[in-house]
């Protein structure tokens, strides 16, 4: 009982974070099951399964508090549910920890980006919309990668699109962030469809299953609704700080660092983290800004 109450509060947090951020619950929830020694294809199958409650309610609630550009997010689904069913067969014969390092690089280059757009380059208006030249020469292979990407390592369709996203300035982060949650759910049955042939259904911890999924689905709402009022630079910098710090301790983790130094480089991430923030909203609240533009996509 105590395990599966601390399943549901992973699975809170976890939404939390990926609901608000568009990025999370598969590394965070990973993490949790990892730690009990289930081996990563069943992580990854267990996570999925968990999924498919959590990020319907997460698309749900993004799509009411109209957060989601829909031609996005079916050029981001379509392609990614294909790529997370191959994912899914990959790692039923390989091991996914082998191409954790890489990804983790690639990924943490990307939060660096992401703070140099924001912080560092000049701002310029966001467009409501993508350039109609590169749509479909982008979108769609970044929707198979990213499937492909999530499925092997039980987590990271959401760092993958919403860095990509953000990085190219072509929408605001609440509908990029609203997009990437939405367009989830399907890459998601699609990989749990792929682990049911593959794996076997026998293999799925199903009480870790019912209560990540439910303490996800019960913070779903509640993450949406936080996206609608953020600021556009307190979330881009929260998206930014979170890819950095993630993708950092998986490295650490990953070379065996020194316990002392990984721990005294941590804290120096996020003492940074934070103090972006607060200079962020400190910025903010002296020009008086309180929260994105309103206007909804057509």
């Amino acid at each position: 009982m105590k395990k599966l109450i601390i399943y549901a509060f992973a699975g809170f947090i976890a939404q939390m974070i990926d609901g608000s951020l568009g990025m999370g619950f598969g590394a965070s929830s990973s993490s949790i099951l990892l730690t009990f020694g289930i081996a990563p294809a069943i992580v990854s199958a267990t996570v999925h399964f968990s999924q498919i409650a959590t990020t319907a309610a997460s698309g749900l609630s993004h799509l009411k508090f109209k957060n989601v550009h829909r031609p996005t997010m079916y050029r981001l689904a379509i392609p990614g549910a294909i790529g997370g069913f191959l994912g899914g067969a990959i790692l039923t014969h390989i091991n996914g920890d082998v191409i954790k390092p890489f990804i983790a690089t690639f990924l943490l280059s990307m939060g660096f980006y992401i703070l140099y757009q924001f912080l560092i380059k000049r701002h310029r208006q966001l467009d409501d919309t993508l350039n109609q030249s590169n749509k479909f020469q982008l979108i769609m292979p970044q929707g198979v990668i990213a499937g492909l990407i999530d499925a092997i390592g039980g987590g990271g369709w959401g760092p993958i699109n919403t860095s990509i996203l953000l990085s190219r300035k072509k929408l605001q982060p609440r509908y990029v962030i609203g997009t990437v949650s939405a367009s989830e759910f399907l890459v998601t049955l699609s990989a749990s469809l792929s682990f049911i042939i593959f794996l076997g259904i026998q293999h799925i911890n199903w009480f870790a299953v019912i209560a990540l999924a439910v303490g996800g689905a019960v913070a779903a709402p509640l993450a949406a609704c936080l996206v609608k009022w953020l600021a556009v630079n307190v979330l881009a910098v929260g998206v930014g700080g979170l890819i950095i710090f993630t993708n950092s301790n998986a490295l650490l983790t990953y070379f065996e660092i020194d316990a002392h130094l990984a721990n005294l480089i941590r804290m120096i991430i996020i003492i940074l983290w934070i103090s972006l923030i607060n200079c962020v909203l400190t910025k903010n609240k002296r020009n008086n800004v309180i929260k994105p533009i309103q206007g909804g996509m057509k």
